[in-house]
């Protein structure tokens, strides 16, 4: 299943909207690395507020791909976990280390556009 990347100027807006099976979570991680550096965009934010469940493999997923689009040289930035969630990443010691986190799409682009200038 594809999942909608967006550009908006120098930056991309994701958000998933269903839960993800293995290979879509790698389809998604793979499209998120690619867009990256075929827009030359500074950063993205990864909207799951719509996802209900995010399990061991997901939480790795996403990990990892905030750390790839920063080994790219932008920024990540994962907002709209619900509290259920977090607390069952942390409950199962997958929270998300060194991944930048906001409560929302707005605080999400804003934290993003904070880390674009710190890094210029």
């Amino acid at each position: 299943m594809k999942i909608a990347i967006l550009k908006l100027r120098d930056i991309l807006l994701t958000s998933i909207h269903v839960d993800l099976t293995d290979e879509d979570a790698l389809e998604f991680q793979a499209d998120v690395l690619e867009m990256v550096k075929k827009t030359e965009a500074k950063g993205i934010v990864i909207d799951i507020t719509a996802m209900n469940v995010v399990d061991s493999f997901m939480a790795r997923i996403l990990n990892e791909t905030a750390s790839m689009v920063k080994t790219l040289g932008a920024e990540a930035v994962i907002c709209g976990m619900r509290p259920e969630v977090a607390l069952t990443l942390v409950e199962m010691g997958r929270e998300l280390t060194g991944v930048e986190t906001a409560v929302n799409l707005e605080q999400g682009v804003d934290k993003l556009r904070e880390l674009i200038k710190r890094r210029q």
